[in-house]
């Protein structure tokens, strides 16, 4: 095999393993709004000393379940982005 052979075939298989790991990220966003709203909701009902630690004040703005809402809410735009894409049968990412 020449040269110019094998750098065209390292190319390609470059070029294979990016839009793989183009595909995965783009799916992989949307992991997180679900991820922390199961956290939020295993910390309201387990509760437990941690979010105690937190929850030291008058406000209910304080502590780890808040948190983790605000970061699921934070979180949501893929969501949005996808469900706002769907009725034109877009899929995640297209611009």
């Amino acid at each position: 095999m020449s040269e110019a052979q094998a750098g065209a075939r390292l190319r390609a298989s470059y070029e294979s393993g990016n839009a793989i790991a183009k595909s995965v990220a783009d799916w992989l966003y949307l992991a997180a709004a679900p991820t922390f709203a199961i956290m939020a909701l295993l910390t309201g009902v387990l509760g437990g000393p941690a979010d105690a630690l937190c929850s030291i004040g008058a406000s209910p703005l304080v502590g780890m379940m808040p948190m983790y809402l605000l970061m699921s809410a934070f979180h949501l735009a893929p969501w949005l982005r996808l469900l706002a894409g769907r009725g034109s049968g877009a899929g995640p990412r297209s611009n």
